[in-house]
């Protein structure tokens, strides 16, 4: 399809979307569930590290050392996070070959399928470490089903966007981050409540912490039910001629150039949230700081950043994607790291690191509101499901060694503030990502 086709083609359907209630109406429907799924998808992320870390006992043999029980949880993570990127390139090309909604309903129940059979996996006591490295292999599974879910139903949603409303549409989007976020901590600090954590034969361990993944099972298979029942084909990719093979065109001429860019600003954004919610936790509790502090900041800044998402996202739209973030990266390179040491230094005090690290935190969460609108806008219909799916999930695999790059760090300096490299790295790289990018906000889809 010729470049003039593809605009006329956009003026089209963006007059097409202002006139026409049935299409504003399937608009909707598809935005709704693109919502839920990345809520899932986020959700997801920290069942492991959230859910399941208090129960790991439960997956190891009893004489096991706290170097294997630590190693084996972040092998559970890890693995999530190589499974995403792949599905994001597999589930990229099909959803720019057979359809975002097709690729969708598939992921969807595979996921579904992945969170169910892992609620139900007997522990080290039934199947010894093939009950652990049965976790290791659906949580990759799963990753990669998950990375082929916001590849492939953020375009959708995002192709039925009224031209003048894509950043609000990108930031809803993505609010689903800080929700699941603010959700996972209040749903895991309650059942801690009922029911403390301890050995491998506490009611936590045994059956406490397959709460979180059935309740993930249950929200995975209302959004898999709902892309199969209601949510329409992208109209867009259905009006627009396929390319043979997406990957090879999106790694030529202008495509590579846009992914090249996009890429730098994503290794950015991964980097500052990595820097500061990523490494918040862990970090704080080896400072000593008290659990409910912890639990708190994390509150906090979700609903802080749940409100900011739309005016982030609105933001975008006025002032332009590169502008609005350039300003985010430079609060990422002087006055979120300044908060973060305020809270950092001084760890044992409550106020302290709930401002201090809330600011930190909010300030690599808003990132999340604007980078879907982005990247969309940076691909041609025909390699946009590989093209966002790609550039968004590759560049977190490097930023994902944070805790290496730290102890690294930790070797010329204060290691308590090494956490403050990492997001002023991301700062740096965000700036030059957005500097080096193109106004992208008017162009049609």
């Amino acid at each position: 399809m010729s470049s003039d086709t593809s605009l006329s083609a956009g003026a089209d359907l963006d007059t097409q979307r202002t006139d026409d209630p049935v299409y504003r109406a399937k608009g909707r429907k598809a935005l709704r569930a693109a919502i839920a799924g990345f809520f899932v998808d986020m959700y997801d992320v920290y069942l492991p590290v959230i859910a399941l870390a208090p129960a790991i006992a439960y997956f190891t043999p009893a004489d096991a050392s706290r170097t294997q029980a630590a190693t084996l949880t972040a092998m559970i993570f890890a693995v999530s996070l190589i499974g995403r990127p792949l599905g994001s390139i597999v589930f990229g090309i099909l959803g720019d070959r057979v359809g975002r909604r097709r690729t969708t309903v598939w992921v969807a129940g595979g996921f579904t399928i992945c969170t169910g059979l892992i609620a139900l996996l007997p522990g080290y006591a039934t199947l010894g470490w093939w009950a652990a490295g049965a976790l290791i292999f659906l949580r990759l599974i799963d990753g990669i089903f998950l990375g082929g879910e916001y590849t492939a139903a953020n375009p959708l949603a995002m192709e039925y966007a009224p031209r003048h409303r894509r950043g609000l549409y990108g930031a809803l989007l993505n609010i689903g981050y800080p929700a699941a976020l603010g959700f996972m901590t209040l749903l895991t600090v309650a059942i801690l409540w009922l029911l403390p954590a301890g050995d491998a034969d506490s009611a936590y361990s045994v059956w406490g912490w397959r709460i979180p993944f059935a309740i993930g099972f249950v929200i995975s298979a209302m959004v898999f039910v709902h892309y199969l029942r209601s949510v329409p084909e992208s109209e867009l990719w259905s009006k627009t001629s396929s390319v043979g093979n997406p990957l090879r065109a999106l790694l030529s001429g202008a495509n590579l150039r846009n992914f090249a860019v996009a890429s730098v600003t994503s290794t950015g954004a991964w980097l500052i949230l990595d820097g500061t919610i990523g490494v918040f936790s862990g970090h704080f509790k080896r400072l000593g700081t008290a659990t409910g502090t912890i639990n708190a900041t994390v509150l906090v800044s979700a609903a802080v950043a749940i409100a900011l998402f739309p005016l982030v996202g609105a933001a975008g739209q006025r002032y332009g994607r590169r502008r609005v973030f350039m300003v985010i990266a430079a609060f990422n390179l002087v006055p979120g790291p300044l908060a973060f040491a305020v809270a950092i230094g001084n760890h044992a005090s409550p106020a302290a690191v709930i401002v201090g690290a809330a600011i930190a935190i909010i300030g690599g969460l808003v990132v999340f509101a604007m980078i879907t609108a982005y990247i969309m806008e940076m691909f041609p219909t025909a390699v946009r499901s590989s093209g966002y799916g790609i550039a968004y999930s590759l560049p977190s695999v490097l930023p994902a060694f944070y805790p290496y790059y730290m102890l690294w760090l930790g070797a010329t300096m204060n290691y308590d503030y090494t956490p403050l490299v990492i997001l002023i790295g991301g700062g740096a790289l965000l700036f030059v990502g957005s500097f080096i990018s193109k106004d992208l906000r008017h162009v049609h889809l």
